[in-house]
């Protein structure tokens, strides 16, 4: 796997379950299994990181957008929780810090007393990424975060990851959902079978994909409804 993203840029990973996407989040994020077997290295600035640097940048220099919403404690209150996570990123005032970041994401101080089963996915979805950038992060990772989010939310999530990456950070959007991503992302980087096999930009995804250089990104393309369903032995 060979990623690059750099500050005020949000690259896409795209491929399908199983190509090694999350994978390759928790390898950053120095959060592999102790039976997994590792080799390469991971960079910041210039700087390998070796797992243990990784994970104590995790929630500070590098911050994780979930996929599962059941990352929230169940029988707390959200607002609660985004509190803690102001606490561990060692705001002044964590209460004040708290209700910030629900505010900027359209939440009001009523959603903060609520427990994760009264939101909606998208409401969660909004809450985890107020815990997530508590801490001021240079890089977010997002593990696939609109699945099940009907057409609106998933338009606010990514509408966010482009002002994360506007505002000055590098963001790693991990997703199986291609044309969402080529909304947003200023490059895409298609995975394979636990490698990364390709990279374009969205503007190479056009027409019969002509313009883009790898036979599994083009089939990936092809595939979509809006062209037709096309499997790689079509004419």
């Amino acid at each position: 796997m060979d990623l690059t993203a750099d500050r005020g840029e949000l690259v896409a990973l795209v491929g399908a379950s199983g190509a090694g996407k999350s994978l390759l989040a928790h390898a950053v994020l120095g959060m592999l299994p102790p039976n997994a077997r590792e080799s390469g290295e991971v960079r910041f600035d210039g700087v390998a990181l070796g797992p243990a640097a990784r994970r104590a940048r995790a929630g500070r220099g590098t911050a994780l957008l979930p996929q599962a919403v059941t990352f929230l404690d169940p029988v707390a209150p959200v607002g609660r929780q985004v509190r803690r996570s102001a606490e561990l990123a060692r705001r002044p005032d964590p209460r004040a810090a708290a209700r910030a970041a629900l505010a900027d994401r359209g939440l009001g101080p009523e959603v903060g007393r609520r427990h994760p089963h009264e939101l909606s996915g998208g409401m969660v979805r909004r809450v985890l990424a107020a815990m997530a950038m508590m801490g001021d992060p240079e890089l977010v990772l997002a593990d696939e975060p609109t699945p099940g989010l009907p057409p609106d939310a998933v338009r606010a999530v990514l509408d966010g990851l482009r002002r994360t990456a506007d505002e000055g950070r590098a963001v790693v959007l991990i997703t199986h959902d291609l044309p969402a991503a080529l909304g947003v992302a200023d490059r895409v980087v298609i995975c394979h079978d636990g490698r990364t096999v390709d990279e374009a930009r969205p503007a190479d995804f056009r027409g019969d994909g002509a313009a883009l250089s790898h036979p599994y990104t083009r089939a990936l393309w092809r595939a979509l409804p809006a062209n037709g369903f096309h499997l790689p032995e079509d004419p």
